[in-house]
């Protein structure tokens, strides 16, 4: 199944890297109504993600790499005020949001810089192991 989060429901699609855009957000799983909108852009050796947080600090925010699985996760305290009505609450407390960056990617690889509401990720290219092959003697 294609990704829908690479796709639009327009003329405008991504042509050659259409292939390349869907393995790279292979499912893609988020939790929480916010959506961490993620901008995604290809850089000499990798991608580099821009992902909107506003509201969180630094420390709120935690990386994690598991099985070719890049997770994103924010949670920050919500503050009880008693004195306040609220009509309509939106804002969220927590997020999470998973991106596929393939098995061959190591937490070594992977740079992130936070700074006025924007984590930025730095992720090397997916390169695939080549595949070592030996010849079969024939008797």
């Amino acid at each position: 199944m294609k990704n829908n989060l690479t796709r639009r429901n327009n003329d405008f699609g991504f042509g050659i890297f259409d292939d390349m855009f869907d393995e790279f957000f292979k499912p893609v799983v988020y939790t929480g109504r916010h959506s961490m909108n993620t901008d995604v852009k290809k850089i000499d050796n990798g991608y580099e993600l821009s992902i909107d947080m506003p509201g969180f600090e630094k420390e709120d925010i935690s990386i994690s790499l598991s099985n070719g699985y890049l997770t994103v996760q924010a949670k920050r305290e919500e503050k009880e005020e008693n004195d306040k009505t609220y009509i309509r609450k939106e804002r969220s407390f927590s997020c999470s949001r998973s991106y596929y960056v393939g098995e061959n990617v190591t937490e070594d690889d992977v740079k992130a810089k936070y700074l006025n509401g924007t984590l930025t990720l730095t992720v090397p290219e997916n390169k695939q192991k080549e595949i070592e092959r030996k010849n079969i003697q024939i008797d």
